[in-house]
């Protein structure tokens, strides 16, 4: 991966997630930056914001702090290239499996939800007069 280091604002620009939220994943331990500037300016890299990304994608499927910091702790395991043995690379693993099936859980609940808000806004839509401005 990239080594170049990027300041916060380019990383919040990437990421789309406010500096402020950058900040709180910081403090509850979610992600570090890599490095400090002379001056103490956060320092990221490409794999920092990968891992916010991860976080930014589980943030509106519901799951909690822990739960993040659980997946990433054992994605991060395996992503290590440390020798695991089978027993416990496995528990990774299903680990993995299971944050994968709660996230297709989810993503079918909100895609109920979204037909269901569509259906909605069709029935508003229709009982609005066809020549009325949007």
């Amino acid at each position: 991966m990239d080594d170049r280091h990027m300041q916060i604002g380019e990383v919040a620009t990437r990421t789309e997630l406010s500096l402020r939220t950058i900040r709180h994943y910081e403090e509850t331990g979610l992600v570090v930056p890599s490095a400090r500037s002379q001056g103490g300016f956060r320092l990221y890299t490409e794999s920092d914001v990968q891992r916010l990304m991860v976080i930014r994608r589980m943030k509106p499927l519901g799951f909690t702090l822990d739960q993040m910091r659980d997946l990433l702790d054992a994605t991060d395991r395996l992503d290590a290239g440390d020798a695991l043995d089978a027993g416990e690379r496995e528990g990774l693993l299903d680990r993995v499996r299971a944050y994968e099936r709660a996230a297709a859980e989810q993503v079918t609940r909100l895609r109920i939800q979204l037909s269901r808000a569509e259906d909605f806004a069709g029935t508003l839509r229709a009982r609005l007069p066809q020549d009325a401005p949007n």
